[in-house]
């Protein structure tokens, strides 16, 4: 990170937009399961939703049936200056739920990036035509933290970290907790940690049972009470291009994530209200 801007001002809410990034930069911890479900959810009590993808694998973009052949206009583009924000914007089959897809064009941002001035508010610049026209905005980050990633936690003003409950996972989110409160101080003063989110989780493994009591001895009540189990449905969904809600909504995984989002907007109430 450069440390030679003075902070932009947060974007303003608009109607009522809020933008999450939602990171982490272990993969596999179900961070682009949570992004697109979590959209789902959101865009099922009529919220008017907008993820960007803006991980160079596009798992979410696959995740909601967009082939990467399909994909004309990415965040690629955006973050580069080569498009317009508007015509970045693709609908997806589920009503009020659009995306801004990725593809691996992306891999070479990182790069490009380093060269240009406000290179850390590329994203955020380009968030401000959206602001008004969606109640929530998620960015699904890259499991790095990269410029990327710092581009999508200035433009955010909060952050949902998915946890998986694995050996190691305190140590993990140790260093995205440094890069939230170094990004804090250097460019966006508003930004803070909305919620932890466990997934993956067991409650037959022992390891499980103790990794969620150490996260929430640790950050209490940051963490959600909803805890997202291993489930084979939520593996299966996104092969079939469809989150876990459409795919099969009565299972456990789907139930989970319909809670999760009613936590993630009541706490968003309290925060805003």
């Amino acid at each position: 990170m450069s440390d030679t801007f003075i902070p932009d001002p947060v974007l303003p809410c608009g109607r009522g937009t809020r933008i999450l990034a939602i990171a982490n930069q272990k993969g596999g911890v179900g961070k682009t399961t949570t992004a697109v479900n979590v959209g789902t959810a959101l865009a099922a009590i009529n919220q008017q939703v907008l993820l960007i993808d803006l991980d160079p694998q596009g798992n979410a973009s696959t995740g909601l049936g967009i082939a990467a052949n399909d994909r004309k206009i990415t965040t690629y583009d955006i973050i580069i200056g080569n498009a317009e924000f508007f015509d970045s914007i693709r609908t997806t089959e589920i009503p009020r739920f659009d995306i801004i897809t990725s593809g691996s064009d992306l891999y070479g941002a990182e790069v490009e990036l380093i060269g240009l001035e406000r290179r850390e508010y590329k994203l955020h610049d380009s968030l401000i035509h959206a602001v008004g026209a969606y109640d929530y905005i998620l960015i699904d980050c890259p499991p790095a933290l990269g410029l990327l990633t710092i581009n999508a936690l200035v433009a955010a003003q909060a952050v949902l970290v998915p946890v998986q409950c694995e050996f190691y996972a305190l140590e993990g989110i140790s260093h995205l907790v440094a890069t939230v409160e170094r990004v804090r101080e250097a460019f966006n003063s508003s930004l803070n940690i909305q919620g932890i989110i466990l997934t993956m989780y067991d409650q037959r493994n022992n390891l499980s049972n103790d990794v969620a009591e150490d996260v929430r001895g640790y950050f209490g009540n940051k963490v959600y009470n909803t805890v997202i189990p291993r489930n084979v449905r939520i593996s299966e969904a996104p092969s079939h291009g469809l989150p876990v809600l459409i795919y099969d909504m009565q299972c456990a995984g789907a139930q989970a994530y319909l809670a999760l989002a009613g936590e993630i907007i009541h706490r968003e109430r309290n925060l805003t209200s």
